[in-house]
This record gives C-alpha cells, sequence and structure tokens, in this order.
C-alpha cells in the first residue's frame, strides 16, 4: 500500500486544480497511470486489483486508505449541485514524496493531459484503453496479464 499511498500524496501534490478532482476522477487518473506503468514495467505500480464497474475502472481501496491515514489525507464529503455526495481531497502532510522515477514521469504526463479535459473527454480517455474495451463489465481486470497482451498485439 506504500506505493499507493505515495501515489495518491504525489498527485494531491502536482494536480493544478483540486478542487475539479472528484472522486472519480481520482480513482481512474490512478488506474491511467497504474496502466501505463504495467505496459512499460511488465508490473503494477499499486497492488490495486481493479475491477471493471458499471462506471468504467474502479476500486474503493484509494478512498479507503485516505480516510484511514487523516494524519496524512483530509477527505470532506459533502452535497454537490446535482444532490449527490461528493468527496474533495487535500493533504494533511506535505513533505516531500519519494516516489519511483519511472512512475513520476508516467503521473506527470496523465496529470498534464488529463487535468483540463472535460469529464467526456476524461471518461472516453479511460473508455478507450486496451483492458475497458477489451473486457466485460463487473470483471476483474488482470493488469499484468492484459498489459503483456496488449504489447504482444503491437
Amino acid at each position: 500500500m506504500k506505493n499507493l499511498e505515495n501515489l495518491i500524496r504525489y498527485i494531491l501534490l502536482h494536480y493544478p486544480n483540486l478542487v475539479e478532482l472528484s472522486k472519480p476522477r481520482l480513482v481512474k487518473l490512478i488506474y491511467l497511470i497504474d496502466w501505463r506503468y504495467t505496459i512499460e514495467n511488465g508490473e503494477q505500480y499499486t497492488n490495486i486489483k481493479w475491477i471493471y464497474n458499471h462506471y468504467g475502472p474502479y476500486v474503493n481501496d484509494i478512498i479507503d486508505l485516505m480516510r484511514k491515514n487523516p494524519m496524512i489525507f483530509q477527505v470532506e464529503s459533502y452535497k454537490n449541485s446535482y444532490e449527490g455526495i461528493t468527496d474533495k481531497f487535500s493533504l494533511v502532510d506535505k513533505s516531500k514524496v519519494l516516489i519511483d522515477e519511472k512512475v513520476k514521469k508516467i503521473a506527470d504526463r496523465f496529470i498534464d493531459f488529463t487535468y483540463s479535459l472535460k469529464w467526456t473527454d476524461f471518461i472516453n480517455l479511460v473508455y478507450s484503453s486496451y483492458p475497458i474495451k477489451n473486457n466485460l463489465k463487473y470483471s476483474s481486470l488482470d493488469l499484468v496479464k492484459l498489459a503483456k497482451d496488449f504489447n504482444d498485439s503491437l
């Protein structure tokens, strides 16, 4: 879980506009980073067991980890303009994050590319990823196997 904690901390330290970083966007951003890392390195950066649910890749691990570490993360829940509940995130501990250089480069690329995307464009990027295009809803996504299949298909 240390890799995941460090990745979340890194994103929260470097994301240009935390007000726009919703729970689904954060989770899917981590998915994209984890997927790209797996393609490039043959193993996941996180130990998340990704699930393709009805809203794309999703797990509760990320928010659960943040809620269990209030000395590091602050998670605030409130009603949004659609009368739904949403969460906003911030860092309590803003000390420097030690993160692998390989994942840092990937995270920087995805943060820079996606932070200004409208939700529809962002979610289209997620849904266009190989694991989502090549699996059924409600299935587990074995990123290591899928990355091997993806790389073999190139």
